[in-house]
């Protein structure tokens, strides 16, 4: 599956239904999950590996990652609601996926049974609590050897910074991420931001 095929899969899932803005939930755009997916099954990444996305909302990296033939994929999310969705986006494009409620902070979950190969991620960007991508940072690197994350424009340093000792950052691609009106406190319709998909690789 190409990129613009892979794309135009994602595009048709639905998102949030009550979004809420102190878990920053906005939707990952089609072309950024797209990119990010592509990118890592051309590094042999996702075919054949099994899959964890971390923080998953509606499961658009989840499920993405299933059709590109990941071996198993779970998608981790603290909001039963946006679960529920990601369910529903799963059976729509026809792949399987484990889906599983649960704080990725949370040190009573079995974690050693999850790990994997590959983490995918749109974590937090830190708008409503600072330093909100800390812990799925930790927890991807305790998971997996291969990260590859969304980031707010700028935060090479800081992840670099951060992870020093604990992985290398492999690639950093920067691209458009489209943000619809969400929340009551947007003024715009859409606003575009940068932002930087980082592909870690565990020391």
């Amino acid at each position: 599956m190409n990129l613009r095929q892979l794309e135009m899969r994602l595009e048709g899932l639905a998102g949030f239904e009550r979004p809420t803005a102190r878990l920053e939930q906005y939707q990952t755009p089609a072309p950024v999950a797209a990119r990010l997916l592509h990118h890592a099954a051309m590094q042999g990444a996702i075919e054949g590996r099994v899959v964890s996305d971390l923080g998953c909302g509606t499961g658009i990296l989840a499920c993405g990652a299933a059709l590109l033939g990941a071996s198993t994929v779970t998608g981790i999310e603290i909001d039963p609601a946006a679960i529920e969705v990601a369910r529903r986006n799963a059976e729509t494009l026809g792949v399987s996926v484990e889906f599983l409620v649960a704080d990725v902070r949370d040190p009573g979950v079995d974690w050693d049974a999850l790990a994997c190969d590959t983490v995918v991620m749109n974590p937090p960007f830190g708008a409503q609590k600072a330093h909100a991508d800390r812990p799925f940072i930790d927890r991807a690197l305790e998971l997996a050897g291969e990260v590859y994350g969304i980031f707010n424009e700028g935060s090479t340093p800081f992840v670099a910074a951060y992870t020093e000792g604990r992985a290398a950052i492999e690639e950093v691609i920067r691209c458009a991420f489209p943000m619809k009106r969400t929340f009551a406190h947007h003024r715009k319709d859409r606003v575009d931001i940068t932002v930087e998909v980082i592909h870690l690789r565990r020391i």
